[in-house]
């Protein structure tokens, strides 16, 4: 049995259920993260279920959704602040493309790293992992064969990471965001030899 007792609310949505390993979120209009970069705004509302940690670690995590509209997203996140954060997750673009990708926020400026891939994809496994102040982020469909998709350095100071999962509909839509499979051991991110 996962333990979910040290997890905790950042925006909370109105609604969602925890049942059997099983959290569901339905997602309310105009909810997002994203600091500055090109487009100027600074959104900072979206739901996360979050704890911390102060070591390292490896979060696994599989996600389901019924997203049908553009931006709709859901999946991990490390939230430290809002200057300061971390989003992986596949996010809704039209019948044909969902963009899998990730947003790394340092100092209140975000960036975003994408793969086109097929709208058709519905669930997705991340697995997130910690080493001091720098983290690896993989994804897999299968929950068995992992790719990475980045790896990425937060700039702020770390003596607890905030991370958890998340889920948003920029724009004016609504979908259920359903997370399985949780997962937390030590670091299984291997070292870099020196």
């Amino acid at each position: 049995m996962f333990d979910f007792s040290e997890f905790y609310w950042l925006n909370p949505p109105q609604k969602w259920e925890l049942a059997n390993e099983r959290l569901s979120i339905r997602t309310e209009p105009k909810t997002d993260f994203w600091q500055r970069t090109y487009y100027g705004f600074q959104n900072d509302n979206a739901p996360a279920f979050l704890r911390s940690i102060t070591g390292d670690f490896t979060f696994t995590v599989k996600t389901t959704f019924d997203s049908n509209i553009q931006f709709d997203q859901c999946g991990v996140i490390i939230y430290q602040n809002s200057d300061n954060w971390f989003k992986a997750s596949i996010e809704y673009e039209n019948k044909q493309i969902a963009r899998l990708g990730s947003v790394v926020t340092n100092l209140g400026y975000s960036d975003w790293a994408t793969t086109d891939i097929s709208a058709e994809v519905r669930t997705m496994w991340y697995r997130l992992s910690r080493r001091g102040s720098d983290f690896l982020i993989e994804n897999s469909e299968d929950g068995e064969e992992f790719s990475q998709m980045r790896i990425f350095h937060l700039h702020q100071p770390l003596p607890e990471v905030h991370f958890g999962v998340y889920a948003c509909s920029p724009l004016e839509s609504s979908f259920e965001a359903g997370f399985t499979n949780f997962y937390l051991t030590e670091s299984t991110w291997q070292a870099h030899p020196l």
